[in-house]
């Protein structure tokens, strides 16, 4: 039976699975270690800070407002990602002078991607603190990266202040990014669609592994785990996306996620999105018994209507399946997604733009092959000869246990 979505308001956007821990241990930041040593790293320097409403320290305080209250070092400017200063735009946004703040900020989701070289005109040290959330993308690994390089051709320290997977360190799964996917906003650098790394562990294999050869220096975290999800940190939740609300969602993402270019819903305009996928042309029922046939660990799929107010089908009425993670621990999130992808188009045929798939998923060869077919895991058995060599370089640059 079709559940509609009013009546799933009352559910709780949650990832189970995490029972029977002991009390959550206390982690602290990147940021918080920084505080901690009286901005020991920035004493003395010209700081342009990379930043997004999710730069909060353990308590709830935003960088900002720490970089302002010091007299250590001067804070010249601000640079903003996709989404904006303050994570409240889903469009491109022009640089300007922050509401709030009064400060001078530098868009790098406007005019352009990275900072230029008159942005970073009297700047010695570029600080990135923004919560990632796991998968290839997700693109503030990328504006990462650029600045980072930006930051190697002006002679500037890059400085990362180092933040938790939030689901967690251990999952990789998915191909390795194709060589005819490189260089783009959603798959800069080559590497799995979830890469279980954090963004200072990131950076570190950015640096070496793809030649960007910044001075770089990583705050490391105090306290996190590779085992740990977001919710097993004690910090707290401040969403980095208008759209990535939870930590479902998170989980959901780096499978889940290779559909937001085709042609159906990913739950934009609605109260849970990357947790609602539809379109109208879809039976949302016959969709449910398809993939709970397939008794997918962890996962759980709920028939659902739903009318998105914003993006795709905005105002139209969608059938589709809310995706609920039953067990966290047991989720292959990348493998789920391929075979969500593969039921759908074997229900509905080329009224799936399945091609789309192609640049998220990292495999330009995957959506033929699902058109041929091919099953999902035969598609995902073709990735592991490289999948493996990713592991092995992954692991030089690890920080955490």
């Amino acid at each position: 039976m079709v559940i509609v979505l009013s009546v799933l308001i009352a559910l709780l956007s949650q990832v189970p699975g995490s029972g029977g821990l002991p009390p959550r241990p206390a982690v602290k930041t990147g940021l918080d270690v920084l505080v901690e040593t009286g901005f020991r790293p920035l004493r003395g320097r010209r700081v342009g800070l990379v930043c997004n409403q999710s730069s909060i320290n353990s308590r709830g305080v935003h960088i900002i407002s720490l970089f302002r209250e010091q007299k250590g070092f001067e804070l010249k400017a601000l640079f903003s990602p996709e989404h904006g200063l303050w994570g409240n735009a889903d469009e491109k946004v022009p640089s300007g002078i922050d509401s709030r703040t009064g400060l001078k900020f530098y868009s790098l989701y406007g005019e352009t991607l990275r900072p230029t070289p008159e942005a970073l005109e009297g700047i010695d040290t570029l600080v990135f603190d923004i919560q990632d959330i796991g998968a290839r993308f997700y693109t503030y690994i990328s504006t990462m990266a650029m600045c980072m390089e930006e930051a190697a051709r002006q002679g500037i320290r890059f400085v990362v202040l180092d933040r938790p997977n939030p689901i967690s360190g251990r999952y990789v799964g998915g191909p390795v990014l194709d060589k005819t996917y490189e260089g783009r906003f959603i798959s800069y650098f080559p590497m799995p669609a979830a890469h279980g790394m954090t963004v200072g562990e990131l950076a570190r294999m950015f640096n070496r592994e793809f030649g960007v050869r910044c001075d770089l220096t990583v705050i490391k975290m105090q306290g996190w785990r590779r085992r740990m999800w977001f919710d097993e940190t004690a910090l707290p939740w401040r969403s980095p996306s208008p759209n990535m609300r939870n930590l479902a969602a998170a989980a959901l993402y780096p499978g889940f996620g290779i559909v937001e270019q085709t042609n159906m819903s990913v739950g934009r305009g609605t109260i849970a999105p990357f947790e609602l996928y539809g379109a109208p042309w879809l039976d949302g029922e016959k969709l449910a018994e398809e993939l709970n046939q397939e008794n997918l660990p962890g996962l759980q799929f709920v028939p659902v209507e739903f009318t998105p107010d914003a993006s795709r089908f905005a105002g139209e009425r969608c059938s589709g399946v809310r995706v609920v993670v039953t067990d966290r621990n047991q989720l292959d999130v990348v493998r789920a997604g391929m075979l969500f992808a593969e039921t759908i188009y074997r229900l509905y045929g080329d009224t799936f733009a399945v091609e789309a798939i192609g640049p998220m998923i990292g495999d330009p060869a995957a959506a033929r092959k699902i058109k041929e077919g091919v099953a999902a895991d035969e598609i995902i058995a073709a990735w592991r000869p490289r999948f493996r060599q990713f592991l092995r370089q992954r692991q030089r640059y690890l920080l955490y246990p």
